[in-house]
């Protein structure tokens, strides 16, 4: 037997719970990470297990996943139930290296902040925070002083 009227949610109801406004789950649906059932009227209705979907795909967000990685991992996830605790455990297992390289990477941005804020040079030809002339571009897109080890590691000259 399927969910009940009682055991739905408005588009309203699933935004106070949720903390979204009724336009993102509007997206959200768009893109297919939350689910609606249509009344008589068109009207939303959303099964109560939607409110963690959305939390899933908030936490996606919170470590860095896209909107698209978190409906990849949604699919790997029931939608009409929690996750058991092995499902769950494969879905986060994925994210276990992306997290352990955006805690690299937000230690050495960090470090070379530090740097920067401490020596006071606001160097245009030196400074990791500054970059004239766009002479970085040759390694790379991104801000390549500040994802590279080394600011020496840069190019010296690169395009005009």
């Amino acid at each position: 037997m399927g969910p009940t009227r009682h055991d739905l949610l408005t588009i309203g109801q699933l935004a106070a719970r949720s903390g979204l406004a009724a336009s993102a789950l509007r997206y959200y649906e768009r893109l297919g990470l939350i689910h609606a059932e249509r009344t008589a009227g068109n009207q939303r209705r959303y099964a109560r297990t939607t409110l963690r979907r959305i939390a899933f795909v908030r936490a996606a967000q919170r470590v860095g996943l896209s909107l698209e990685e978190a409906g990849t991992a949604l699919d790997r996830l029931p939608e009409d139930r929690a996750p058991s605790t092995a499902e769950w455990g494969a879905v986060a297992a994925t994210w276990q290296d992306r997290i352990d390289r955006q805690i690299t990477e937000l230690q050495l941005l960090k470090q070379k902040l530090t740097g920067c804020i401490g020596c006071g040079c606001l160097s245009l030809a030196r400074c990791a925070l500054y970059n004239a002339g766009d002479r970085a571009a040759a390694a790379g897109p991104g801000a390549r002083y500040l994802l590279t080890r080394d600011p020496a590691d840069a190019p010296a000259d690169g395009p005009s």
